[in-house]
């Protein structure tokens, strides 16, 4: 699962793996959140049923519950020649830590999984009710992209405004109006100038009002931040406030 959310295909990733067995090369798989997304949703094996030799996964999302750790499993030479560096770097896992990770673990269900993915889904549906074209989608996520924030503004000439703005002043404008903290896709390396919203809990969604309901504060927020989108003096004030708005002015 790529930083985008598009997944490798299978037969990809079969061939990923032959390439690296027919060459002697140890293989590494740094699965994230597609640790669980692929096996669960995509019906894709698990990361070391892949053919890995060390996989590589986090416990803070995408159905399980933190702490905000990396989980490090394959062959036990690579782990513990990994596992020795990280403590001479002060990377490895507090103790203290430990247990809730392992109950993270053990409370893990890939029902869950499904369950975000379906929520995310149904909002994408009611979004796209109210956006149209506005809305990409990926098989787990949806993303309002930048440029087409941008392209349906009428911005003045010499503004010199950017798509990564225009989805800052969306996830400010959200932020503000209905306490939403999304994700701004700029800050992800990559970095690319989308608003991303994914993995939503069921009872997030419920208790905004269901998908109807949050799909209209996100349109709203959207119309009134393709008017601010008009002048760079507004957007300046959004994202740094008043005081900077006027300094830089």
């Amino acid at each position: 699962l790529a930083v985008t959310y598009e997944a490798l295909p299978g037969d990809e990733l079969a061939a990923i793996v032959e390439v690296a067995r027919d060459r002697g090369v140890v293989l590494v798989v740094d699965d994230a959140g597609g640790a669980r997304v692929g096996p669960a949703v995509l019906g894709q094996p698990r990361t070391l049923e892949l053919g890995a030799d060390v996989g590589v996964t986090g416990l803070d999302k995408y159905g399980v519950t933190g702490p905000r750790l990396g989980l490090l499993a394959g062959r036990r030479d690579l782990v513990d020649t990994i596992r020795a560096r990280a403590i001479e770097l002060g990377l490895e896992a507090r103790p203290m830590l430990l247990p809730a990770a392992v109950r993270s673990l053990e409370q893990y269900r890939p029902d869950r999984v499904r369950e975000l993915v379906a929520t995310t889904q149904e909002l994408g549906d009611a979004l796209a009710a109210r956006l149209g074209d506005a809305v990409t989608r990926t098989p787990f996520t949806i993303k309002l992209r930048g440029e087409d924030l941008l392209a349906g503004a009428s911005v003045g000439e010499g503004e010199g405004i950017v798509p990564v703005e225009a989805t800052a002043a969306l996830a400010m404008q959200l932020l503000q109006e209905h306490g939403l903290l999304t994700v701004h896709f700029a800050a992800v390396p990559p970095g690319t100038p989308d608003l991303l919203l994914k993995f939503v809990p069921p009872e997030t969604l419920v208790a905004l009002g269901g998908a109807d309901s949050l799909a209209a504060a996100i349109a709203g927020s959207v119309e009134r931040t393709l008017d601010v989108l008009g002048s760079g003096e507004r957007i300046r004030e959004l994202l740094y406030g008043r005081a900077a708005a006027g300094a830089s002015a």
